[in-house]
């Protein structure tokens, strides 16, 4: 305690001695001044914050509710639930059932959202060495560790619950197996382990679909799972894309993504190659009976365009490119599902799995 506060042993025995002809409140004057210049040297180290007014607003507050939604990653739940919406809708000619949309969707983002505050809570030390997070709450010490353990079991065994009280037992293990997925195997082994860490992980973030067709057949088919195979085909262009623009600071933090081990020009290589299956693969709906014309021209031309800038980011160096490819990317994945919804009762067909 007293190497803390920052006073050698034998200069704390002399106040010690001296309390009696010292005034107590210079005392504790001292100490508390001592401890601000202590914290302010940690807090300046870790976070980057000089200020003590920052650090004690740090420090005192207790997390917001906009912490614990940021730890949810909303904007990419929300993309799930389309994803998961459209599965729902896809599995059936008729109208899905209020009740399976409501709890479905609830108990799929609450799943969702504790993976992805469980990512937060097993990253939070190379996040606040990355620019892109390092303003993300664990990283900061908004929400501490205890609070974001607390949040991801209560959010996730709430969102159990709900899939299998209230719409059937398969969805919920197929959720608890994508939350084992991504938020274990994935962010604790993978990411750290191999460059084809998102190839793998992916895998797992492709599930959402599938989780609305169980929910509304409670069986697994092939039309929930060629939707399962379309995501998975995204899901490396899209990321690598962002991890050529965010490559050093892989680099610094010694995750292996596949710019940081093989280079930029090898990953964009690979980018088009998947982009050339997931185009392939985007039009396999329309080629099994499940998707009528009007999905087909949409996919034709969404993968174009996510064609059109692979090759902008493998025959040219703009710089820009990478970061308007993972932008495409996720406008990609959502007009394909709303494509694919639109389709399915604009123009029927006939669909046994």
């Amino acid at each position: 305690m007293v190497a803390y506060l920052g006073l050698a042993p034998a200069g704390f025995f002399r106040m010690s001695l001296r309390l009696s002809q010292i005034d107590l409140s210079a005392i504790w004057g001292r100490f508390f001044m001592q401890m601000g210049r202590n914290f302010g040297r940690i807090r300046g180290q870790i976070c980057d914050i000089p200020t003590m007014t920052d650090i004690t607003h740090t420090i005192l507050r207790s997390p917001s509710w906009r912490d614990y939604l940021e730890m949810c990653k909303p904007r990419v739940v929300l993309l799930m639930l389309l994803c998961t919406l459209v599965g729902m809708f896809l599995a059936t000619n008729e109208m899905v059932p209020l009740d399976v949309i409501v709890f479905g969707s609830l108990g799929v983002a609450l799943v969702a959202s504790s993976a992805a505050a469980l990512n937060h809570l097993v990253d939070a030390n190379i996040d606040a060495k990355m620019a892109r997070t390092r303003n993300r709450p664990l990283a900061q010490g908004r929400v501490t560790n205890m609070q974001g353990a607390v949040f991801v079991g209560v959010t996730g065994i709430a969102g159990i619950g709900v899939l299998a009280v209230l719409i059937n037992p398969l969805t919920a293990w197929l959720n608890l197996a994508s939350w084992l997925g991504y938020g274990v195997v994935y962010t604790m082994y993978l990411k750290r382990a191999t460059p084809q860490n998102i190839v793998i992980g992916g895998l797992f973030g492709a599930a959402p679909p599938l989780f609305g067709w169980t929910a509304v057949t409670g069986s697994v088919d092939g039309g929930g799972l060629l939707l399962v195979l379309i995501i998975f085909a995204w899901t490396p262009p899209h990321f690598w894309a962002l991890a050529i623009d965010r490559m050093e600071e892989y680099r610094d933090v010694d995750i292996p993504m596949l710019p940081v081990t093989h280079g930029a020009h090898y990953t964009k290589v690979h980018i088009l190659l998947y982009t050339i299956i997931m185009v392939i693969t985007s039009v396999l709906p329309f080629v099994i009976g499940m998707s009528n014309i009007l999905y087909l021209l949409a996919a034709l031309a969404l993968g174009a365009g996510f064609m059109y800038w692979a090759l902008v980011m493998l025959l040219t160096d703009d710089e820009k490119a990478p970061m308007e490819t993972f932008r495409y990317s996720i406008f990609y994945l959502m007009a394909i599902f709303v494509a694919l919804l639109v389709d399915h009762y604009l123009f029927p067909v006939t669909y046994t799995s």
